[in-house]
Order: C-alpha cells, then structure tokens, then sequence
C-alpha cells in the first residue's frame, strides 16, 4: 500500500519525516469492485498518432479523392513531404492564401498502418508492451474523430484505398450481418497479430459522443430529415420545414462544432451538468446497438478474443452519461473479461482544476483513465515553472490522487504527461507557465516553441526516472523518446523524425522569420528511454511493488519500491548543489541508472541529479 512513513529517519539528515501517511479509513474499498486486468500494470504504454507515426506504403497515400466528398483540396495540393519545416507554409497554402490552422487541417503526411508494421520490432527493442492507437476509423479528417464509419479502417491506412470503397458503398452500415472487410480492416488484424506475437496489447481509440457529418446515418437524415430512421440518433433540435424557404435544420455539436455532430443523450436529468462533471443517463437504443456491434467487431474478428483488440481508449468520456458506460462496461466484459477500458476526463474547471477520477474508476465504469491528474503535481517538482512545488507538496500531491483510488486501481492507471492533445513533454518543461495553458505562439506570443535548452532536457530525463519507477503503467506518446519538441495541438502532431531522415530545419515560432533549428533524431534521448523501459520491464518490482516516501524536503526526494523479496531506491537531487543520502539497512546497493557516487552507506549526488539503486 502507497504511504509516506512517518517513523523512519530522513535519508538526508537522519531526523524523522513528516509527512502525510496513508491511513486505514482513507482506503477505498475492494468489495464488490470489478478489478482492472491483471496486465495494465506490467506493461509500458505508446501512443501512435497513425497518420504522422510513418509511411510504410507511399502507394496508398491519401488524395482528394480517398478523402471525398468533405475534403475540398485546394489548387496544387500535395502530400507534405515528411521533412518539411513544420512551420513553412505549403505552397498551395500561400496560393490559396489559407491561415495557418486551416492549412494544418489540410496537410497530410502519408503515416499508414503499414509504418507500424514496419516499426514494431523497433517499438519491442524500446521496451513497448502496450499499443494506444489513436482512432483509424474511416474518416476524411487527420484526427479521424469525424468518422463516416465506425466499423472500418480508414480506406488510406490499408493498400487499397480505391477496392476499399466499393467494399463499403455495397454494404448496409447498419446490419452487421452484410460488413464485410476491407484490405485496410484485414492490415489492421494483421498489425493486432504482430503485436501480439510480440507480446503487446493493442488498445484502440474511439468517440462514441459523435460521428462526422459524412457517417452514414448522418447522411441518410440530411436527405430525409424527420423521415430519416436515424433521426433520433442525435441531438437535432429542429429539423428544415420544406414549405420555407430557410432551413430551420439544427442540431448540437460536440464543443459547439457542426462537423462533430452529437450522438442523442437520453433519460437525462433536467438540468444536465456542464461538461467536466459526470451525469446520469444514457444514449439512443439504436446508436448504442451499432456501438456495440462495432466494439465486437474489433473485440472478436473472427469469434476469437484473443485476435481481437485488448480494450478501447474511450474519447471525451465526461460528455457521455454514466448509465451508457455502466452498460457499456459490463458488454465489454461479457465479451472479453481481460479487456482493458481506459478513458479521457479532463477539467472540472479550466485552467486549474482537473477532473475526480473515481467516479470513472470504481470498478463500474473503466479501469482506469489517462492520469493528468499525476503528471502536473510531477510538472510542478521537476520542471522549471512559475507554479512549482516542493518535495513535500509534490508528494503529498501524489498522495491525495492515490489516495482516493483503491490499490489495484493505482497500478493500472495510465500515467500519461503527453498526449496527441497536449504540448510535447520537452516543450512542456521548456516553457514556465500554467500547465496546458495558452501553450501554443498563437495564444502566446512568449511561448516557446523551438529546440529546448540543456537545462530542459536534463529535467525531463529526472521526470523520466520518476515515470517509470512510480505507481502505475508509464506512457510514451509516439515520438517523444526520439527527442522531439512542439506546443500544444497541432504543434504536438509533427511527423516523427525518424533516424536517417534529414529534416530541414525548422523555424522558431509560427510563420515568424527569424533563427531556425536544426531538427534530428536524438539518440542519447532514445537510449535512456529505452533503459528505463527495460528496467521497469526486467525489475518486477517497479511494477507492482509498494511504494514508501523516504525523504521529502526541499527539493530532495527519495522512495522505495519494495516487495517481500527485492527492493529499489529511487534518489533525486533537484537543489543547486551536491547532497547526500544515507542509505538504509547497510546493504550493498547497485547502481541501475542514473548519478551519484556511493560510499559505504551513502550516496552523493551532484546538482540537479538522478540515481536508482536497487539492494
């Protein structure tokens, strides 16, 4: 069980530690709950973001066509070559004289399922044991939440985008009995056995609170509105009245967005809480059977769970009432009992407030969320920022999050820092303001968005040792481990840079002239990546063991992991200068990664500094 002990002497000086304990009446109970598979803690998470991850099959590359009817392509549009400076307009761009978002929206890299195909022995030599994938539902947008169908893979993901179509235009979306699959739904099987032959997971994105405006059901009601047997899918507040001129034809979208229209809530009480809190009710019958039907697709392809998914990342889950996701939850279950259900909840008030999990982690909803809530306390200690924390705010932080979670719940979160949604982690330690607050050079003009300084990247690798040693599952979103920068969406969703490819060189900030950096894959970044991967996968210990708070003071922080057998001391020295740490029990201790000299029973370590030492 996590604690902070407050009867052992302080590693620093000897003197006891106060601190904050967990106690017997704070524990949340185990009867009755429903408890996360037994894998979501042993394995290391990363996030595949599938049209910037690689091109594996340039034949398949998206054109105006495969991305039809919604795409309207501008004169001379091209496929952005994968080494372009991010932040240099295209040249259909300038002729067309778009803005920076709407070009962003309309560039495409080529990334496919065959260039994660191609990369999974290098995803199994990083120490990867668990897939995220970021939605590969058909859809004509890059970020794939607008789907036109649930229940295929995209058509420019697969190696016959054209054969693709026609498989689909014959089909009956809405009987499951005529689905029929595509090339790209056939790669996409073929990528969920490859991964398991290696032993990961693979666990796939979806929004269930809406659809595009290109999904079928959505069409068919554009052409019959009320008529429409899908009318009641959604949130229409007013269909058009063909004896008017106008078009009284309204609807809700999701964030007030008419391309995302919002699949119907119903059996909701009157007034419906704002987003950021969880409501009661659930959704439409029939859009919540074709949910269904999708999710079993993806579960059992073939009648067999184990050639299926391992679970789903549901998007936005705060916007959908409790009642669907109990529901949904025990049909997930009924399927597939080890599948691992893992939502997004986000802020109860912006920008300083994150949502409570527990009412999503309870053993009734999902298993476990994607862990924001962990990452900005971690932010706040290790990273250079204006709201910093301290080593005993920073655990007592912690403390408060686990301890409203029960036990098994804390192992299986996933500890994520950042996301497709979110700044990358190096830009995210670059900059020193509010965590994922105007985090971009079009919100702040004193954002920094270009190659971090020495200072940063020795910050993160400290963050680094502690995501990995820490309670929980780590993640990895695709591409941090190679050393890459950017703000906050879309800057965060830059094609990988991969070794070998030579980049140009990338502007500073957003369209501004002036110095530019040089942009290349960092090896000594992906290596200590890969160590920690590799200790957290080789020490079973980092995994599932108790944790202990061992010194909290100042910016001096040490804990242990420990079960009956083995235990592992984690050491940080974030202050200006060298300190040391006596080491208990008086056993030899090796050094597994990190610096710092040891002497007998104590360990020195420089400024600034991290060490792992297991007994």
């Amino acid at each position: 069980m996590p604690r902070v002990c407050s009867a052992i002497p302080c590693l620093i000086c000897g003197a006891v530690l106060a601190a904050a304990s967990l106690t017997a009446t704070a524990q949340p109970t185990l009867k009755g709950m429903q408890l996360p598979p037994a894998w979501a803690k042993d394995v290391v998470w990363y996030q595949i973001f599938v049209e910037r991850f690689s091109n594996g099959d340039p034949k398949n590359d998206p054109t105006p066509a495969t991305m039809a009817p919604s795409f309207q392509a501008p004169p001379g549009w091209r496929i952005t070559p994968w080494a372009h400076n991010w932040y240099e307009p295209e040249p259909w761009a300038k002729q067309a004289k778009l803005n920076w978002g709407d070009e962003l929206g309309l560039r495409r890299y080529g990334g496919d399922l065959q260039g994660i195909l191609d990369k999974l022995d290098y995803l199994q030599e990083l120490g990867v044991s668990a897939l995220y994938i970021n939605p590969i539902n058909d859809a004509p947008s890059l970020h794939k939440y607008d789907p036109r169908s649930y229940h295929h893979v995209d058509i420019t993901f697969g190696p016959d985008p054209a054969g693709d179509q026609r498989i689909i235009a014959a089909e009956n979306p809405n009987d499951p009995a005529t689905w029929q699959w595509t090339s790209a739904d056939k790669l996409f099987l073929k990528l969920i056995s490859e991964a398991h032959r290696r032993r990961m997971k693979v666990v796939l994105d979806y929004s269930w609170n809406h659809t595009g405006t290109q999904f079928w059901a959505w069409q068919d009601i554009l052409k019959n509105q009320k008529a429409s047997p899908f009318a009641d899918w959604y949130q229409i507040s007013s269909f058009d009245n063909p004896g008017t001129p106008q078009n009284e034809f309204a609807y809700q979208g999701w964030a007030n967005l008419a391309s995302l229209p919002e699949i119907r809530k119903v059996d909701v009480p009157s007034p419906r809480q704002p987003g950021g809190h969880p409501y009661e009710g659930n959704v439409n019958a029939g859009a919540k059977q074709h949910i269904y039907s999708v999710s079993k697709r993806w579960l059992l392809p073939d009648g067999n769970a184990a050639n299926g998914v391992d679970g789903y990342r549901l998007d936005v889950a705060d916007q959908i009432p409790m009642g669907f996701w109990r529901d949904y939850r025990s049909y997930i279950k009924s399927l597939k009992p080890d599948a691992y259900l893992v939502g997004e909840i986000w802020w109860e008030e912006w920008p300083d407030k994150l949502m409570n999990p527990v009412p999503y982690t309870s053993g009734d909803v999902f298993d476990a969320v994607m862990f924001y809530q962990a990452y900005r306390p971690a932010r706040q200690f290790f990273a250079n920022v204006t709201e910093s924390l301290d080593a005993p705010q920073f655990v007592a932080a912690l403390q408060a999050e686990w301890n409203r979670l029960a036990e098994p719940t804390r192992y299986a979160m996933m500890n994520v820092n950042a996301t497709h949604d979110t700044p990358r982690l190096l830009t995210d330690f670059y900059n020193s303001s509010k965590y994922k607050y105007q985090a971009t050079p079009r919100d702040n003009p004193n954002y920094k968005t270009g190659k971090p300084d020495a200072d940063t990247y020795k910050r993160v690798r400290l963050y680094l040792m502690h995501q990995f040693t820490s309670i929980g599952a780590p993640h990895i979103w695709n591409g941090d481990e190679l050393g890459m920068w950017g703000a906050d969406d879309p800057d965060c969703r830059k094609p990988l840079m991969w070794p070998g490819l030579q980049f140009e060189p990338e502007t500073r900030t957003n369209y501004q002239p002036g110095p530019t950096d040089p942009v290349a894959y960092n090896a000594e970044h992906h290596r200590f990546y890969q160590q920690l991967a590799r200790l957290r996968q080789k020490h079973k210990v980092l995994r599932t063991g108790r944790i202990e708070f061992l010194t909290a003071t100042g910016k001096l922080l040490a804990y242990r992991r420990y079960n009956e057998q083995h235990q592992v001391i984690v050491l940080f020295n974030l202050e200006s200068e060298p300190h040391s740490f006596a080491l208990p029990n008086k056993s030899q201790w090796n050094t597994l990664l990190g610096d710092g000299t040891k002497q007998g029973a104590k360990a020195t370590l420089p400024a600034m500094s991290g060490l792992i030492l297991q007994q």
